[in-house]
């Protein structure tokens, strides 16, 4: 279109200004007609050119609309693309989100119902212990108007009663002193205790277990009344004393043969003839022996002889305290045949020494305490007549 338009302004261009263009079709009229009646024409007003820029401003603008509308679907498909993107990022969002909503939910669901599932149980177990409580709270209103009828009904009993439960406490002590401690004389003296509460009822009906009472101490009044303790406390004084005994030496032996001066008057004799060996003996000193000679005790047997005795003493102690006097009277016999064959007998602290283990010899440490008391049993009986009768299991802790 464009080109046809161009040869068409070039012809109307080469055309003289006083002809005046016709229509296409007359052409053939232009070209035949003389020129010499036409007009000639005007130059300045509007022809052909004035179309054909008209039509170049249509058609820019219709490529510049086309232009803008394609830029337009361009920019329109692109954010398109980036908002559906940004959509579908959102929906996989929020798709994971809601997940994890419903997933947390159903566990809150869940713990909710397990809660609701303990809260249910704990409420079922509270009030089955409320019922237990309260059939314990009865069983205590039972046995508090049970015991508050027995004070009722003990009104008129006798309080002495009680002394019952001291005399068996106190026999139930004597047993104690006599099988763990040894100690006769303490027992004897608790069940003289026991039969005093019983005499303080003046019951006749407890004459029978103060005769067993009194059966019992006449037995352990039997008993060897010799204090172990005291034995071994004798013993040990003689262990403290054996470090001073004169044991025998050779000055001590030459000794042995001197006489001593009496006082005596009859004696003078005797006297005058000590006095002379004893001046003579001073410058000349004749020996005689009928035994083979023994060699003289060292300083490291002397103090094994001491430790002998010491040995034999303590042995002897433990005997004591043990009631064994076969071991007893065996351990002192060591300890007095050492004393009599290593030191002096006729010096004072050998004799005082040989005198104590002889008294300590002669003691008799054996002790046959009876296995029972008669009184024992009868007095529980007699306190569950008594006592337990009334008070039922209460009376127990007595």
């Amino acid at each position: 279109m464009a080109d046809q338009q161009q040869p068409q302004s070039e012809q109307s261009k080469s055309l003289p200004s006083n002809t005046k263009a016709e229509p296409h079709s007359s052409a053939s009229k232009r070209d035949t007609a003389p020129t010499h009646g036409a007009k000639p024409k005007e130059p300045g007003k509007p022809g052909g050119g004035g179309k054909t820029g008209l039509l170049w401003l249509v058609t820019l603008c219709n490529l510049a609309l086309l232009g803008v509308g394609a830029y337009g679907g361009y920019w329109y498909f692109n954010q398109h693309s980036v908002t559906q993107s940004k959509l579908d990022t959102l929906r996989t969002d929020m798709t994971s989100q809601l997940a994890q909503k419903e997933s947390q939910f159903n566990r809150q669901l869940q713990s909710f119902e397990q809660q609701v599932t303990q809260q249910a149980a704990t409420t079922e177990q509270l009030a089955g212990n409320e019922q237990q409580q309260q059939q314990t709270l009865q069983q205590l209103d039972n046995q508090l108007q049970g015991a508050l009828a027995q004070i009722q009904e003990l009104d008129g009993r006798r309080p002495t009663d009680w002394l019952i439960a001291e005399a068996d406490y106190l026999v139930r002590m004597a047993g104690r002193k006599i099988w763990l401690e040894q100690d006769v004389r303490t027992a004897i003296m608790l069940l003289g205790n026991a039969d005093a509460r019983l005499q303080s009822l003046a019951d006749p009906s407890v004459l029978p277990v103060r005769a067993l009472i009194a059966e019992d101490i006449q037995r352990l009044q039997q008993v060897n009344p010799v204090s172990q303790v005291s034995v071994a406390l004798a013993l040990d004084g003689l262990v403290k004393q054996v470090d001073n005994l004169a044991i025998i030496t050779p000055k001590e032996e030459n000794q042995l043969s001197r006489q001593e001066v009496s006082d005596s008057a009859s004696d003078w004799q005797q006297n005058l003839l000590n006095v002379w060996h004893a001046i003579v003996d001073d410058f000349i000193r004749v020996e005689y022996r009928d035994t083979p000679v023994e060699p003289l005790m060292t300083a490291q047997q002397q103090w094994l002889s001491r430790e002998q005795i010491k040995l034999a003493l303590q042995q002897a102690q433990s005997a004591a305290l043990a009631s064994q006097q076969t071991l007893y009277l065996a351990a002192i016999e060591r300890a007095r045949t050492v004393v009599i064959n290593d030191y002096v007998q006729n010096a004072s602290t050998v004799t005082g020494f040989l005198k104590g283990l002889e008294q300590l010899q002669n003691t008799d440490i054996s002790k046959e305490v009876p296995t029972e008391l008669s009184s024992q049993a009868a007095l529980e009986a007699l306190l569950g007549s008594r006592v337990k009768r009334v008070f039922g299991e209460g009376a127990s802790a007595l």
